[in-house]
């Protein structure tokens, strides 16, 4: 067998094709169109149940399901977001509210997770705080609020300090817990290597405890927009929870609807660039199997 035939044979065990005539199968563009395409297909197919509930929310109003007085069709509850950005008032009150909740919500991170670390690996401190910190995570922010108001008025250091109480809890238990789940064969053979305390905390314990981390992180970013959202509907002039609640008053039902939405936006991308995050700085963690 001559060596063309032989190298025939094998193109065809190994399913070699012929390759395509002209720019076919070639063209960045027509491999570009082809990824676009799938990603659109991927989104639509996760995003199916979410497409036929706004769906729905738009037909039930015009065929009378519902009364529009009260749920208007999402195409109004749109345009009434439209009227709200062209005169201004929109990127007032995102912008505030973006202010108090990350002031906030950073604040409470750069405090809550040093102190979270601290207690989780001396168990003295835990013990001496225990008590304190039951106390205070199974008392309602909520129903601080007007204490809050009472002591630091109305402005703006309220609103961002009843931010930090509700993170700090889901920040700080989970916290607490990443550290003490640690597993102990970890930490042994750390030492027994000779590792520094340094070492120990910043090559074993700090990546050990991330992933638990984070979820405290995620948590707290939602009950930040939560109470953030009370607190502008009881003292404040801006803010989509003022938005939401003025609405209400002033029966403009659709703005009312749109500020619930833009909090549920505003959420959704806190979530996203926490994710992100956190693939970042776990890079390490194998990726799960879809």
């Amino acid at each position: 067998m001559s060596s063309l035939e032989m190298l025939t044979l094998l193109e065809l065990a190994h399913g070699r094709r012929e390759p395509l005539s002209g720019a076919e199968g070639r063209s960045p563009v027509a491999k570009v169109i082809r990824s676009v395409a799938r990603g659109l297909a991927g989104f639509g197919h996760r995003s199916l149940l979410l497409i036929a509930l706004l769906a729905l929310w738009e037909a039930a109003p015009r065929f009378g399901l519902i009364d529009p007085v009260f749920l208007p069709p999402f195409s109004e509850v749109i345009a009434a977001g439209w009227q709200l950005a062209q005169t201004g008032e929109l990127y007032d009150d995102v912008s505030a509210s973006l202010l108090r909740a990350l002031s906030g919500f950073l604040i409470s991170v750069a405090l809550i997770v040093p102190l979270g670390l601290a207690i989780g690996w001396y168990s003295r401190l835990g013990n001496l705080l225990n008590q304190f910190i039951e106390i205070c995570r199974n008392t309602a922010p909520l129903a601080l609020l007007p204490v809050f108001i009472l002591l630091l008025g109305i402005g703006e250091l309220s609103k961002i300090t009843m931010v930090i109480y509700s993170c700090a809890w889901p920040l700080l238990l989970n916290t607490i817990a990443a550290v003490k789940q640690v597993d102990p064969l970890l930490i042994k053979s750390a030492r027994t290597m000779g590792a520094s305390p340094q070492q120990l905390f910043r090559k074993v314990i700090l990546p050990a405890a991330l992933p638990t981390i984070f979820v405290g992180i995620r948590l707290a970013s939602a009950s930040a927009m939560l109470v953030l959202v009370a607190s502008e509907m009881v003292g404040a002039k801006a803010g989509l929870g003022y938005l939401i609640i003025n609405s209400q008053y002033s029966f403009l039902i659709p703005q009312m609807y749109f500020g619930i939405l833009g909090i549920t936006v505003i959420g959704l991308a806190f979530n996203a660039v926490l994710e992100a995050l956190e693939r970042r700085f776990m890079r390490w963690k194998p990726v799960a199997a879809a």
